[in-house]
């Protein structure tokens, strides 16, 4: 097979980081992280052509990783005739500001292309800049009774585990302090465990127990005992 260039994007003045493409449920679209600081966000259009917004600015000195929230829909109403709607969509991202960012977009509020996308929170934890993020996969589908976990990790070394129950705002835990750089993280797709990677030349991959506490259990070509 025969691969055909069909679009080209050169909106960024520096090195393009982090692509991510949202949830298949909102069409295509593409998030990009970019070293001159800015987030695209770019849209396949119904005539085959893309929209273009940013935004601008996203972290000061760099962005070096985006991630979609999953698709979500507003819980069942009681009242007859009101179908569950889509929540607004969501993007997380990383930076060498040492910040992690979580931004909603605000399109039905009336916002101006470029002024669109919002941020909601930033989040503190780290000491060195963002290498990566990555927000969980999610089969609940609803907003209600839902926690939403974000994963990032550092320059730092450290892994942080960020969850938001109901909306009551983010929570951080740090599940594991490396001893070099952590590049790298990914979710496997029921959302249960976290792979990551680093200067350490090592991927190793993470599940939260019962009591809440985050286990290593697996280095790649390596077992890990588990007790029991």
């Amino acid at each position: 097979n025969v691969w055909d260039k069909f679009h080209t994007f050169s909106g960024h003045t520096s090195s393009v980081n982090s692509l991510s493409w949202a949830p298949h449920q909102y069409g295509l679209i593409l998030a990009a992280g970019s070293s001159d600081g800015s987030i695209s966000i770019l849209t396949l259009q119904s005539d085959r052509t893309w929209s273009e917004c940013f935004i601008h600015q996203a972290h000061m000195v760099g962005c070096n990783a985006v991630s979609w929230a999953p698709f979500r829909v507003t819980p069942e109403s009681d009242s007859p005739g009101i179908a569950p709607e889509p929540v607004a969509k969501r993007i997380v991202s990383g930076g060498c500001d040492n910040l992690v960012k979580m931004w909603r977009d605000c399109d039905n509020e009336g916002n101006s292309v470029d002024s669109r996308w919002q941020c909601e929170r930033e989040l503190v934890a780290h000491t060195d800049w963002v290498r990566d993020v990555a927000w969980a996969p999610s089969f609940s589908g609803h907003t209600d009774g839902h926690t939403d976990i974000v994963a990032s990790c550092s320059h730092d070394g450290k892994v942080i585990i960020w969850k938001n129950r109901d909306s009551t705002g983010w929570n951080s835990h740090i599940i594991h302090t490396f001893s070099d750089v952590v590049w790298h993280l990914s979710w496997s797709l029921d959302g249960a465990t976290l792979a990551v990677s680093g200067g350490d030349n090592r991927v190793t991959l993470w599940k939260e127990g019962v009591d809440g506490e985050w286990k290593q259990i697996k280095e790649i070509g390596k077992e890990i005992q588990t007790g029991g």
